[in-house]
């Protein structure tokens, strides 16, 4: 069926939410790659039998035609990955945590045929409290969901869900109530900044490119997502594909461009999936492709999928893959605006950016503007991973406390105090609380950070507790970025190889204070050397780190010692004589033969053969072994 004008779209939006409502119950289960993997997909599958054993009429999509049913639909992801799998029941808003295939049976007596509860199924908190209702649970109810609105809430394969929830809407009120310069305009006044990591004001962006004489632009969707940690966007191209679509087409209006690509990472097969889906249903019904809603205005839309490069998170880098070419940035200017892609005006934001401009145009400037602190207006996603008790995918408004977002969301440190977060991945920094810094209390906006030496980058989150050495944590993510550098500009190939060498150095016991020193000075010449955003940041976690925890690579260098433990070459295993009962588990235990000792009287180890694999330690009942 084509859509030919805004009233067909109205009329359905009608249609598809009298279909939605007559679901008088839905089961949505989690088809974010997280639980999928945890097998929600076999859940599915089993609910759908029961159902069917049962005789009770089941809608697995929404039909045009309303006709009373039980809907079994397969979700974004809903963000809470440490319970997962999770199943949602509506309407009553109750959620089930960790649920496995032989719970569906007490699922379907309990939550479908009877409006109860399957109470083991539900969360509880450390103290024994449990919730029934999604919204209650104290890592939902801290949040602001606009970006992420949708997903875990409608069928993430259905477009007449997305268009009985309002989607497209934004499309049609772009495309009748606006010009291109009054939406350019808006999006200036909401002040929504890339959330790809730079900042950069959309708005002004949009600006450029609409000024540009150029027959042809391009739309570039940068779905890349290359940090450590980081699942933000492919969680809402999971789980919304037609919002981010959405905003892609108001970009296209907006800038007079016609053509649209969305650059995503192979690695995400089942984000392309969907992708795939809702581009061939939004062509279908003439959302994309020619004269859109009668309008003539047409924008078509093209799928490139990356190698996984993170590289090729920068936009000249970017746009060089999509054409064929090996992903390595460019010189600039000219910048992406002037020449982007295939030499034309290109507007290039992330998937999280595109998903905003769909509620700023329905709802206004002013309405987003009622979240974050000036000039950082609007929420943040955020990929909360690491050692804090519960992982997931969350959004706040900007501005929000890195207290709030570990402890009233996140639910606190797990395994020991708090010591700092790595925010923005590797061409972040480090937040911290020590002795003569404390970060907890302070707002995760553009601004806040970029005056400490860190920045949001695309949202990864990965909080570390005491017992981390910061010394490590610099070198995996030196390591990470010397891995991925195109190699094109010397101070990045080889600077961050060199740099890499002189952490191994330090972790494996060979640094020396000279090692700190250089590490500093070639911080300074990358950075201040380096082709693309990649180099130029690349140094970020090493300067934070030796910025806040230099008695730690001190004690690497001149004590030989790792005070959080971590780094193997520094530790050294030592029996304590008074506690050892010479029960010979350690030495039978040890693969290199390195204790010895008679039985019934204290071992010793050879700490020349010692390899350091701990197993001595986690075995002795005793706890006669310590590290040293």
């Amino acid at each position: 069926m084509l859509i030919k004008n805004r009233e067909e779209l109205d009329a359905l939006k009608v249609r598809y939410q009298k279909s939605l409502k007559s679901q008088y119950k839905q089961i949505l289960i989690c088809g974010g790659t997280g639980c999928v993997a945890g097998g929600s997909l076999n859940i599915y599958a089993r609910l759908q039998e029961l159902i069917e054993e049962r005789g009770i009429n089941v809608s697995v999509s929404l039909e045009e035609e309303p006709h009373e049913a039980v809907g079994l639909k397969k979700s974004g992801c809903h963000g809470f990955c440490e319970m997962g799998p999770l199943l949602r029941i509506e309407p009553a808003g109750i959620l089930y945590i960790k649920v496995k295939v032989e719970d569906c049976e007490d699922i379907i007596e309990h939550s479908i045929l009877k409006d109860d509860v399957v109470e083991r199924l539900l969360y509880k908190d450390i103290v024994g409290n449990s919730y029934q209702k999604q919204e209650e649970i104290p890592f939902y109810k801290q949040q602001t969901r606009v970006a992420l609105e949708h997903c875990g809430h409608i069928n993430a394969e259905s477009i007449n869900e997305y268009i009985a929830m309002g989607g497209y809407q934004a499309v049609a009120k772009a495309l009748f109530d606006m010009t291109p310069e009054s939406i350019v305009d808006e999006i200036s006044d909401s002040c929504l900044r890339g959330r790809g990591g730079g900042g950069f004001p959309t708005g002004k962006k949009w600006a450029q490119v609409l000024r540009q004489t150029e027959e042809t632009k391009y739309v570039v969707c940068n779905g890349d997502e290359g940090d450590p940690g980081a699942f933000m966007d492919r969680s809402m191209m999971e789980g919304d594909p037609h919002r981010m679509i959405e905003g892609m087409i108001i970009a296209g209006i907006a800038t007079k461009a016609h053509h649209g690509y969305i650059y995503v990472r192979a690695e995400y097969p089942l984000a392309v999936h969907r992708l795939e889906t809702a581009i061939l249903q939004a062509t279908t019904l003439g959302l994309l492709g020619g004269n859109i809603l009668g309008s003539g205005f047409s924008f078509d839309l093209r799928i490139s999928q990356g190698a996984g490069a993170f590289v090729c998170g920068e936009g000249s880098a970017l746009t060089a893959s999509i054409e064929g070419n090996r992903g390595m940035p460019r010189v600039k200017p000219p910048r992406t605006v002037e020449k982007g892609l295939f030499e034309k005006p290109t507007v290039l934001n992330n998937v999280e950016t595109f998903c905003n401009v769909p509620s700023i145009i329905l709802k206004g400037a002013d309405w987003y503007k009622t979240y974050g602190p000036e000039k950082n207006h609007g929420t943040k996603a955020f990929a909360l991973t690491g050692n804090v008790v519960n992982t997931g995918l969350i959004e706040v408004p900007m501005g929000t406390t890195l207290r709030k977002v570990i402890y009233d969301i996140g639910g606190g440190v797990k395994g020991g105090e708090f010591k700092a977060v790595q925010i923005g991945g590797p061409s972040g920094g480090c937040l911290v609380l020590n002795a003569t810094n404390d970060h907890l209390d302070m707002p995760l906006d553009f601004d806040s950070l970029k005056k400490v030496g860190a920045m949001i980058g695309s949202g990864g989150l990965v909080v570390m507790n005491d017992k981390s050495c910061m010394v490590e944590v610099a070198r995996f993510f030196m390591n990470f970025t010397q891995n991925e550098s195109c190699g094109k500009c010397v101070p990045c190939r080889e600077g961050t190889k060199r740099m890499l060498e002189l952490l191994t150095d330090i972790v494996e016991g060979r640094g020396t204070l000279e090692h700190i020193d250089m590490l500093e000075e070639l911080a300074d010449t990358i950075s201040a050397t380096a082709l693309c955003g990649l180099g130029k940041t690349a140094a970020s976690p090493v300067v934070s780190t030796i910025k806040y925890f230099r008695d730690e690579y001190i004690a690497h260098v001149v004590d030989k010692k790792c005070p959080a433990g971590q780094c193997k070459a520094l530790i050294s295993l030592k029996i304590i004589p008074d506690l050892c009962k010479g029960c010979t588990k350690c030495a039978r235990l040890c693969p290199v033969s390195a204790i010895s000792g008679e039985v019934k009287k204290p071992h010793t180890i050879d700490t020349k053969k010692c390899i350091k694999c701990g197993a001595c330690k986690d075995s002795c009942s005793f706890k006669a072994i310590i590290e040293e």
